[in-house]
């Protein structure tokens, strides 16, 4: 039986967990065994800047950072429940992705 893949990421992780939410709801409703949430390595982005515009005076740093947090979700393809996760609200925070499996 086909297999639905959802990979959600955002660097909100309260609207992530939301969303995350609302999924397996959906899915909990209409009698599906849900696979999922499940959350995968956090990606650390990292930057550090010199505060000086010009380069020179004392050697003071900004430290700047942003996480990517991964969910994944994993669903057996139903047309139902597939309809109605694509109508859910989804902030600009949010990437969705979503992949049929064998």
């Amino acid at each position: 039986m086909a297999r639905v893949r959802i990979k959600l990421s955002s660097v909100d992780i309260d609207a992530l967990n939301n969303i995350c939410n609302n999924i397996k709801e959906i899915a909990s409703k209409s009698g599906v065994v849900v696979a999922g949430p499940i959350p995968l390595p956090t990606r650390k982005l990292k930057v550090t800047t010199r505060k000086s515009p010009c380069g020179n005076g004392t050697a003071t740093f900004d430290r700047f950072e942003m996480r990517i947090h991964k969910r994944v979700i994993d669903l057996p393809s139903n047309d139902k429940v597939l309809h109605s996760i694509m109508r859910v609200s989804i902030p600009r925070t949010v990437n969705i992705k979503i992949e049929m499996k064998d």
